[in-house]
């Protein structure tokens, strides 16, 4: 029954994709995109060059890299969040618990500052993310310990850290120039999302999730306590980093092409347990499906809820929230 929840989830994210390419302030019906392929495929059909060359930029060049980007951040944030809570045992955590999204930020929007390069910038993001989690497991081992306690203690401080960081830049940032690049970039927004950023960060980013999914198995030994996890022959210390230094590469690349998205990594993870259980060997895929899937109809109600477009982070808190308050709400009944 669990492996066919996935083959569902992978023909509801396919049919999202088409949606997708038809949705936005220009719609395209099924008639248009039948005419279009019919002139790119056998060059005749109702579709003249002009109109060809259009839906070509439109679909090809706008919704596609868009499409890409909304299913890697789901995709991305969604199993770190998965691997996170599995690894700490708490299902409150998030990518955000080791300051893995807020050292990232802080790296683009510091790098924004100086330069237009959206090289540099990304660039930043990327290694201000790992800085950033370098720094929460150096505070654990400050201590001499890998107990989980500290590194989400160091994880914590991490967190305030690059947030302080951040409020500075946004302080001495020109208000006419820059302070409103970084504070649309802080919103999460896929608008400057193109193909080349798409490709160059989408291959790490797979890379770490489907590692990620390969840990399947060590979370489940791991969710039993490091004692039943020793006993197995589980080398704890390094499984646990394996899966850090994983869930931050997925996580702070996602930064990279969409600025800061929350709430993903958090809910998704639970909706997931809700369908196939607490077995991260069938939890992490499922997580990735649902995730790729909420970010796609995230975006989708990004550009058409308003006539004009809102950042994607706002539509992803709106909907964290009250399913956060939830989560809340059902605490008392134990972690599983």
């Amino acid at each position: 029954m669990k492996p066919s929840i996935l083959i569902i989830l992978c023909a509801v994210l396919g049919l999202m994709c088409c949606l997708s390419l038809t949705l936005g302030k220009y719609p395209v019906g099924i008639g248009d995109m039948a005419a279009f392929f019919l002139y790119k495929t056998a060059g005749a059909g109702p579709m003249g060059v002009a109109d060809a060359e259009l839906m070509e930029n439109l679909l090809f060049d706008i919704r596609l890299p868009r499409i890409l980007a909304a299913m890697l951040i789901g995709a991305a944030l969604s199993t770190s969040g998965a691997s996170f809570q599995a690894l700490f045992t708490n299902p409150l955590v998030s990518p955000k618990m080791l300051g893995v999204l807020s050292g990232a930020s802080f790296g683009a929007v510091s790098a924004m500052l100086f330069t237009r390069s959206w090289f540099v910038v990304q660039a930043s993001a990327a290694a201000f993310g790992f800085i950033a989690v370098g720094a929460a497991i150096g505070i654990a081992r400050l201590y001499r310990t890998d107990s989980i306690i500290m590194l989400v203690l160091g994880g914590i401080i991490s967190e305030a850290l690059f947030t302080s960081l951040i409020s500075i830049v946004k302080y001495v940032a020109d208000p006419y120039d820059d302070l409103p690049a970084i504070t649309y970039w802080l919103m999460g927004n896929l608008s400057f999302v193109n193909l080349r950023t798409v490709t160059i960060a989408g291959v790490p980013i797979l890379a770490g999730v489907f590692a990620l999914m390969l840990y399947g198995k060590h979370l489940n030994v791991l969710s039993l306590g490091d004692e039943e996890a020793h006993s197995l022959g589980v080398n704890i210390r390094v499984i646990r980093y394996g899966i850090i230094f994983f869930a931050t590469l997925a996580s702070t690349l996602t930064v990279v092409i969409g600025g800061m998205v929350g709430w993903v990594g958090l809910i998704i993870p639970h909706v997931a347990r809700m369908l196939v259980g607490p077995n991260n060997i069938i939890l992490l895929p499922a997580s990735a499906l649902l995730g790729a899937i909420y970010l796609l109809l995230a975006d989708g109600l990004s550009r058409l809820l308003f006539s004009f477009e809102i950042p994607i982070g706002i539509v992803t808190s709106l909907f964290g929230i009250p399913f956060f308050l939830y989560i809340l709400r059902n605490a008392k009944k134990g972690w599983s």
